[in-house]
């Protein structure tokens, strides 16, 4: 049991990024005492098999990929969304494993991910001042008063989003959604349809020919196998700590805490005070732990900050989100990534090549270029191969809708194109094309890395 934590201390210490304008605080604590006594959505079973799958990726065995909305909503919430998400997430995991030889673990940015810290709590349009929108977990988009009030009952709604969004995830993950014939197929229509096809055909080739050999070793093939399931987890910010707090539950076999709102949950760059609510909160949590690191993160605190949420050294628990932009990346991941190299004890580093990327188009469109993202991705590479340090995992905003939020790419949109599926209802996310075009760029990489090994074996 944690020293001195109970799922609620955090409220002890000071919190950033919530929302304190509630107009009826007891209408909130009705809420939280409902959510608190509502069904878990993830179970403690899970969440320590992919504390295990990541400690493989702590030990340079594996590979995270960690992906979805930048923030989901109440009304994008359809089975074909959630579908598509979960088809490219796995599309991306066939050629990361391919290419780089071992397995990938996969987390979704889904079932829970609403929150959004914002730069001001306010907005203000033609002279007129609002809250500004926090996500639909909090508030509405629409621009007046009713809807800018944060209204606790999105809290119960995004409890029951969340939880018919896992129960939709574990039909397709056990129900042959993912066979690998079947995604393979959805690839080679992005490799046909794509400028780049011919630079991907190859590897695209020899994972069909993988396949191929895979069906050849079936004694009888005219019997049906059945289908192999797949593990999707999922994660999000933990960024209301009330609502974390609700769904904080002690697990019977072992007596330990676990918030059962997610596998697992982050610590944004905007909330990981040392001393602050949100890094309170998840020291007392058993679940696996993400922390952004952005440009302002020193080694010093960094090292403090793995002493607070990982005292065990848990192999798994903690992994580190890099999230510096194309131009601080070379200047600022280095000296952390030698400061838990030196220090030893297992941590994933992972990246974020998204949110140090954004900027305003000429028409006013926040968006951020594809150039950029893929920019810090090979950053990143280049820096963990210098500092000896494994490359553990992505972490991306995406969708496998056909939007138009980010710039460039294969079929290149332009600023004149963000207007026609601009659909986002917070920061610009990776269509599926330019997501699975990155997993093709990050493949060649890893393929390359795993060359020489190889030889030397």
């Amino acid at each position: 049991m944690t020293r001195n934590w109970t799922p609620r201390s955090w409220r002890e210490k000071p919190v950033r990024h919530m929302p304190e304008d509630y107009p009826d605080p007891r209408a909130l604590a009705r809420v939280e005492d409902e959510l608190s006594r509502l069904p878990p959505l993830v179970f403690a079973a899970e969440t320590r098999r992919l504390t295990t799958a990541l400690g493989q990726v702590s030990q340079g065995k594996a590979f995270l990929l960690q992906g979805g909305d930048c923030a989901e909503s109440f009304k994008e919430f359809t089975a074909d969304n959630i579908r598509d998400t979960f088809r490219l997430i796995l599309q991306m995991a066939v050629v990361l494993t391919f290419a780089g030889g071992r397995p990938v673990v996969k987390v979704g940015r889904i079932a829970g991910q609403f929150a959004k810290p914002r730069t001001s709590a306010v907005e203000t349009i033609g002279g007129v001042t609002l809250p500004a929108y926090r996500g639909d977990i909090i508030n509405g988009m629409d621009f007046e008063p009713a809807e800018r009030t944060p209204d606790p009952k999105r809290l119960i709604k995004a409890y029951h989003q969340s939880s018919a969004t896992l129960n939709l995830l574990r039909s397709y993950a056990q129900g042959g959604y993912g066979d690998l014939c079947n995604l393979h197929r959805w690839t080679l229509d992005f490799v046909a349809g794509t400028p780049l096809g011919e630079r991907y055909r190859r590897l695209a080739d020899q994972i069909f020919e993988s396949l191929c050999f895979m069906s050849a070793l079936h004694v009888h093939p005219e019997q049906q196998s059945p289908p192999v399931p797949v593990d999707l987890f999922t994660s999000h910010e933990a960024l209301l700590l009330n609502f974390e707090e609700a769904m904080t539950r002690v697990d019977p076999s072992s007596g330990e805490w676990f918030d059962a709102s997610a596998h697992m949950l982050w610590i944004g760059e905007r909330t990981r005070q040392l001393d602050g609510g949100h890094v309170e909160f998840m020291r007392g949590i058993q679940n696996p732990i993400g922390l952004k690191c952005g440009p302002t993160m020193e080694p010093d605190d960094l090292l403090r900050l793995i002493d607070i949420l990982n005292p065990k050294a848990i192999p798994g628990k903690l992994t580190l989100i890099g999230r510096f932009g194309a131009d601080k990346a070379a200047e600022c991941l280095p000296r952390l990534m030698a400061a838990t190299r030196r220090d030893g004890r297992p941590v994933v580093w992972s990246s974020d090549p998204m949110h140090g990327n954004t900027q305003k188009a000429g028409n006013g469109y926040k968006t951020r270029p594809f150039d950029r993202i893929l920019s810090e991705v090979k950053t990143f590479t280049q820096v963990a191969a210098a500092e000896g340090v494994h490359p553990g995992g992505l972490h991306l905003e995406m969708t496998g809708q056909n939007v138009t939020e980010c710039l460039g790419g294969a079929r290149a949109v332009t600023e004149d194109d963000l207007s026609s599926r601009y659909h986002t209802h917070c920061d610009p996310r990776l269509n599926a094309d330019q997501a699975l075009q990155l997993a093709f760029m990050v493949a060649e990489k890893l393929h390359a890395r795993r060359a020489p090994q190889a030889r030397a074996a």
